[in-house]
């Protein structure tokens, strides 16, 4: 008898063991996270499929969660209207989505209406800065990244001269402070770039806000005054969705132009001709996602964010890819007269200090080279 109860706890034991293994497995393949978050994002003014903000937000979103096995949706407003944006918020908390992500500035008085209503979810914004929020303090569960857009703006004017262009335009799409900053890097860029060949007398900048993010036909037919009837050869488009109509003048005469905010080389090339964008000015805005949710889901490290706004810029020289505002490597249109070792030197100069760059934009920057200045397009 003593040996039969004996075997059978001998089974018992094995039984649990093999069922505590089992468990253990099962919990080491499935990310704890699964179970504690949403992550939602909220698109301001355009869709998922702009070929900016929203797209590149969407999808470093998407990197993230997909992988990592979290819950993720996005929410479009009805309108370009807070009282819309708001709602979508609203509709995403009460689908207990508590991660949501809210890309650009139009969010400020969407995080003021909701922040603090919802002290259980947590916020992320980006491009929100302390001049959108304006006194309003920042609560424990918000946290926004702004980017050096100025540098960004700097290196694209600088390669666009390096390569060869004399006459270049500027078209941002309204006078916010992140486009003020873009345009005014960039006309640093040009004069620097311009005073380092000797040719700052040569060099005419034009600049325009359209005083909108999606284009039409008063957009176009600007732009194409500026190709067609003043010969200007490249334009920084600094205005997401309206960036069509800076293409579309641009590809009746074989003008170029940059882009903005990622690398927009593949939509611009792919729709409008092959070689039309020389470089784009880019943020970004996806590793930021990524990383910020990865921290915060994983680590549990939301008191890195809390109640924080982040500036953001550049961090390498040797690997320009890895830094927060660039260039991009793969499509920028290098050459002999900007390498790819020019790039990282003017990145170096910048981390080092020799090369400076303000971010002032309460005034057009002093330069030798010529800039009209023009009243919005719309």
């Amino acid at each position: 008898m003593k040996k039969l109860i004996s075997l059978l706890l001998v089974c018992v034991m094995a039984i649990g063991l093999f069922a505590g293994c089992g468990n253990s497995g099962d919990s080491g393949n499935t990310p704890a996270a699964t179970t504690e978050y949403k992550v939602a994002m909220i698109t301001d003014y355009c869709d998922i499929t702009d070929q900016s903000f929203n797209q590149t937000s969407y999808e470093g979103c998407k990197a993230y969660c997909e992988p990592a096995n979290v819950a993720f949706n996005y929410f479009k407003p009805l309108a370009d209207a807070d009282a819309e944006r708001i709602a979508m918020v609203d509709a995403a908390v009460a689908e207990g989505y508590n991660i949501i992500v809210l890309p650009g500035y139009a969010f400020a008085p969407t995080i003021k209406a909701t922040a603090e209503l919802y002290p259980d979810v947590k916020f992320i914004a980006l491009d929100v800065s302390a001049a959108d929020l304006g006194d309003y303090v920042m609560p424990e569960n918000l946290y926004s990244a702004v980017y050096q857009e100025e540098l960004a703006g700097y290196l694209a004017g600088y390669a666009a001269v390096k390569m060869g262009y004399k006459h270049l335009g500027y078209m941002g799409g309204m006078a916010v402070p992140a486009v003020v900053r873009y345009g005014y890097g960039f006309v640093q860029g040009v004069d620097a770039a311009a005073a380092e060949l000797g040719i700052q007398n040569e060099i005419v900048l034009e600049y325009i806000y359209a005083n909108s993010f999606s284009g039409d036909a008063d957009i176009t037919a600007v732009m194409d005054t500026w190709y067609q009837t003043m010969g200007v050869e490249c334009v920084f488009s600094c205005a997401a969705g309206a960036y069509t109509s800076v293409a579309e003048a641009a590809a009746k005469v074989g003008g170029k132009i940059i882009g903005v905010d990622v690398d927009q080389a593949a939509i611009i090339d792919g729709t409008y001709g092959e070689g039309m964008t020389v470089t784009s000015a880019m943020k970004g805005l996806a590793a930021t996602i990524e990383h910020t949710l990865k921290d915060v889901i994983e680590n549990d490290n939301w008191a890195a964010y809390s109640a924080k706004i982040n500036t953001l810029g550049l961090v390498s020289a040797e690997d320009p890819n890895g830094n927060y505002v660039q260039i991009p490597m793969a499509t920028t249109q290098f050459c002999e007269t900007f390498t790819e070792e020019d790039y990282k030197a003017v990145i170096a100069g910048i981390l080092d200090g020799s090369v400076v760059v303000s971010n002032d934009t309460t005034v057009m920057p002093e330069t030798g080279i010529t800039v009209n200045i023009y009243a919005n397009i719309k």
